[in-house]
């Protein structure tokens, strides 16, 4: 099968897929986010593992999983006191390591290991925060809108991703940059931009028609930039290690961190947005 047909063959199968746990909400949107999690948070370490790191994946992804947990069943409640007991574990574990007469590299391991968290696990359970309408009861009045929301900003990223790839190609002209990702360029970027701030304002009348017009710009605005941003991101992670991508998972995709780099960075900022932009 040609690289193409993959990319199709898997677009087929897993959209809908991801489309009906957006929609359905409760455990079937937790399990989605705790795969992303930590599918995608295996890949980050793997990668740090190319540059030569050390990371305590093991803990780093249990601790992922949990902090999503604990989102999913308590909203934001638990989570300093969480993440405080995380990385203190995460310390704990780096010290107890077994060592000859070197110690060098504490400092990479613990710090990547905990940027993981973070960046991976974290940001990942914002999505699970803002499908259960955490601290944002008032701008979804019920539980069907917000699964509505999250597949807008769904369709928002891809179609954002596809205009900035097809016309970066047919009229792209200036690089972005050519050491972080060569092939992509402004022109691309900004068609990627008005194309996402369109489809989050169509989506909010084809969709919520209870959304206030300054929320999908918002939403858009910060899909077009951050988002795109986070693509540029994960890239630089990867040409750190020399790596075309994060994995070999998907078919024709490359890894999940591939494919959901831009809706991991772009969930803390649209759920902010919506909780402070009212």
């Amino acid at each position: 099968m040609s690289n193409l047909g993959a990319r199709v063959l898997v677009a087929v199968i897993a959209i809908p897929l991801i489309i009906a746990a957006c929609y359905l909400g409760g455990p079937f949107f937790f399990i989605f986010t705790t795969a992303l999690i930590i599918l995608s948070l295996n890949e980050f370490y793997g990668l740090a593992r190319k540059k030569g790191l050390e990371p305590a994946a093991s803990v780093g992804l249990a601790a992922a999983a949990l902090l999503n947990a604990v989102v999913y069943a308590y909203g934001f409640k638990g989570v300093t006191d969480f993440l405080i007991l995380a990385i203190g574990f995460i310390l704990l574990f780096e010290l107890g390591k077994k060592r000859d007469e070197k110690v060098s590299g504490t400092f990479e391991n613990a710090g990547t290991t905990i940027a993981g968290l973070v960046y991976v696990g974290l940001f990942g359970s914002l999505l699970t925060a803002l499908r259960e309408r955490y601290g944002i009861e008032t701008v979804f009045l019920t539980d069907r809108e917000a699964g509505l929301f999250i597949i807008s900003v769904l369709a928002t990223i891809w179609i954002c991703d596809s205009a900035a790839y097809f016309f970066g190609r047919a009229i792209g002209r200036h690089k972005m940059s050519r050491l972080v990702s060569p092939n992509k360029t402004w022109e691309g970027a900004i068609f990627g931009f008005a194309f996402a701030v369109g489809t989050s304002v169509l989506t909010k009348y084809l969709l919520l028609p209870n959304l206030e017009i300054k929320m999908a710009l918002g939403m858009g605005t910060i899909v077009g930039t951050l988002g795109q941003a986070g693509d540029f991101i994960e890239s630089l992670f990867k040409r750190d290690v020399g790596a075309k991508d994060s994995s070999a998972l998907i078919p024709g995709h490359g890894g999940v961190f591939d494919r959901f780099d831009s809706l991991l960075f772009s969930a803390p900022f649209i759920y902010l947005m919506l909780k402070h932009l009212r």
